[in-house]
């Protein structure tokens, strides 16, 4: 799984002390969906903090995916965001961090390449839904440098007296193919992830549900679509 769910509430940043932050618990059983790719089902654990101020916001995430033998942890992902305000301007300065660390059942481990966003964001509430994008130059810093560009759209609404929630974001970008140096392969490739979730809000703190994530090119020159069954408690 990857990625975040910026709750696109930036627009009120600079007026609403609001501080949110999460952890989300997910079964993902992809194997029983794709198992010619996936050896396995597991847990997902997401942290999400998000935290205006009158500057701009803050906004990041910690994946923990336990998806080695007997459930134990096989990678860590990260992602940190920060909308800055350019004066009075309704447009606001959008710079990010992504980077991570995978460890398979044989010990061998490797870094998830670092990538370097900066760009720019726009937030607004058209009728009660919250919506937010930013596109940014994306530094990928694969063994071969890839110079890309990033798209992303998020969007919250709540229902039914704050009952229900349905969030989710929408990234696009592009990479290069070659990632490593001596491969022929060359041009770029685009990359699709989308993550919609849906939320029954048991209490204000209680919160199951879904999420599914629905990539292309993403884990492999393929598409994907895999939902998860998950628990939310919100702090």
């Amino acid at each position: 799984m990857k990625k975040k769910i910026i709750f696109a509430i930036v627009l009120l940043a600079c007026t609403l002390p609001t501080f949110s932050q999460n952890v989300q618990l997910h079964f993902d059983p992809r194997r029983g969906l794709h198992s010619d790719d996936f050896n396995r089902n597991y847990l997902t654990a997401t942290f999400e903090m998000f935290k205006p101020d009158k500057w701009g916001s803050t906004f990041m995430f910690v994946d923990l995916d336990f998806n080695q033998t007997k459930g134990n942890l096989g990678l860590a992902y990260m992602e940190i965001a920060r909308d800055q305000k350019i004066g009075n301007l309704p447009v606001m300065a959008h710079i990010e961090y992504n980077g991570g660390l995978v460890r398979d059942e044989a010990f061998n481990g490797f870094s998830i390449p670092n990538a370097y966003l900066a760009g720019a964001s726009y937030a607004t509430n058209i009728v009660g839904v919250n919506l937010s994008t930013y596109i940014a130059y994306k530094y990928h810093a694969f063994d071969r440098v890839s110079n890309d560009v990033q798209w992303t759209f998020t969007w919250s609404r709540n229902f039914c007296d704050g009952k229900i929630t349905l969030s989710g974001f929408f990234d696009l970008w592009t990479e290069n193919k070659n990632r490593f140096k001596g491969n022929g392969e060359s041009g770029k490739k685009i990359v699709v992830l989308t993550e919609p979730q849906f939320w029954y809000n048991v209490t204000s703190s209680l919160s199951l549900g879904t999420e599914v994530e629905i990539s292309d090119n993403f884990l492999q020159d393929k598409t994907y679509v895999n939902p998860t069954i998950a628990a939310k408690w919100n702090f």
